[in-house]
């Protein structure tokens, strides 16, 4: 990993770049593509935050966070949480730090807007990002959603 870490937003000029981003193939069960994130994005206008993961000019990975959102789903919002929706860190850079520079660039922006806890949720099992999570600080909210263990992380 070198110093010149950035997040960008999606635009037309780096769509291709950010669609053509891929996992490892025996990730790609644990994460969506980086296609269906934007899609996600586009109808979501409101809540999603994507952006490319740079190192330099050199697109190495992705991230989608959402802000904001009635996290229960049931229109009370008495549960309102922001966090990261989905991180794909491509396949050839995985183990340069990248994944940890995405998180970190999340939580700053939840602090930014107020926030005081970053939420995530990931598959469990032992080819699961669980093992990453944890080493980050997040700690197992013991709930689920759908199928996918949530977690988080204080920002205090």
């Amino acid at each position: 990993m070198t110093t010149t870490l950035r997040l960008e937003k999606i635009t037309a000029d780096n769509f291709d770049a950010a669609i053509g981003l891929t996992v490892r193939p025996d990730q790609e069960h644990l994460v969506a593509p980086v296609v269906k994130s934007l899609a996600e994005a586009y109808v979501h206008p409101d809540t999603a935050w994507p952006r490319l993961v740079l190192d330099g000019d050199r697109p190495v990975g992705f991230l989608m966070a959402f802000l904001n959102i009635d996290f229960a789903g049931d229109g009370t919002g008495t549960d309102i949480r922001s966090g990261l929706w989905r991180l794909n860190i491509a396949a050839g850079e995985q183990g340069r730090g990248y994944g940890r520079f995405a998180v970190e660039a999340v939580a700053a922006e939840i602090r930014r807007r107020g926030g005081t806890r970053l939420t995530t949720t990931w598959h469990p099992g032992e080819d699961g990002p669980e093992r990453f999570y944890l080493a980050l600080g997040f700690r197992p909210t013991g709930e689920m959603s759908g199928d996918q263990t949530v977690g988080e992380l204080e920002l205090g």
